[in-house]
This record gives structure tokens, C-alpha cells and sequence, in this order.
């Protein structure tokens, strides 16, 4: 998904990967331990969200796990925290793995598995480094 939507889908990114992901209140934790140096921040900044959305903190997840491209698509700060509350309120429980995750200087691609209602779904996350921190940019 292109972070250059026209306004009416610029929250699909973020929203899409919520979705995708059905984080909610009741997930698990996402392994890093495999993961080593940057893939390993990389990992962390999945189960950052995870946390996150777990925690129901959209400030969090507005603040530190998303890029500023995709808060900014939102509308600001204050958009993107009422999108992601919207969208925690909708979704339920998780179980999320980092399978793989491939670098390419400032931008990486985490394959991740997620069960959830029983159903398991492979999706790749977007991320990119902003101030020295892994922060996801969209669904691939």
C-alpha cells in the first residue's frame, strides 16, 4: 500500500495493518530473541506495537511505533491516535511471530505470521529508520 492515498484511504496503512495483524487487547508477546543486532531492533519495534496495542496506548503506537510519514497521512499526532482507538476497539486477541526480516540501509521488511480466531495469515510489515529507531511504515 502506497502511503500517497488520496485523504479518504490514508489511514488504511496504519488501520491495515492492525487489521491485518488483529492486534488487540488480548495478544501474545512477539519473540526477539532469535534476531540479532538490527533485524533484532527491528523485531522489537514489531513487539513494541504489539505492546502497544495490547496496552491499548495509541499515543505509543502514534508516537513511537509508526513513522511520521503515515501520522502525518493521518492528519497529525490527534488523528492518528483516534484511528488507532478506533481500531483497537474493533479488533480482539492474537497470536503474532516475526518470521523473517531482510535489510536494505535505512528501510526493512519483516515477514510476520498472525493467528488469529484461528484463522493464520503471512503478511509483510514496512519499516524505516527515523532518529535512530525502527518505526513501521505500512503493509507490503
Amino acid at each position: 500500500m502506497s502511503l500517497t492515498l488520496p485523504l479518504r484511504h490514508r489511514a488504511a496503512p496504519v488501520c491495515g495493518v492492525l487489521v491485518s495483524l488483529a492486534l488487540g487487547a488480548c495478544g501474545s508477546t512477539v519473540s526477539t530473541a532469535s534476531f540479532k543486532g538490527e533485524e533484532h531492533a527491528v523485531a522489537q519495534t514489531i513487539s513494541n506495537l504489539q505492546a502497544d496495542a495490547t496496552a491499548g496506548e495509541e499515543k505509543k503506537i502514534c508516537a513511537r511505533d509508526l513513522a511520521a510519514p503515515v501520522v502525518r497521512s493521518l492528519g497529525g499526532a490527534k488523528a492518528c491516535e483516534a484511528a488507532i482507538k478506533n481500531q483497537l476497539a474493533e479488533t480482539d486477541s492474537l497470536q503474532l511471530e516475526v518470521r523473517s526480516i531482510k535489510l536494505s540501509g535505512a528501510t526493512a521488511s519483516a515477514r510476520v505470521k498472525s493467528t488469529y480466531s484461528g484463522k493464520t495469515r503471512a503478511s509483510s510489515l514496512a519499516l524505516v529508520k527515523e532518529g535512530g529507531a525502527w518505526r513501521i511504515s505500512g503493509l507490503q
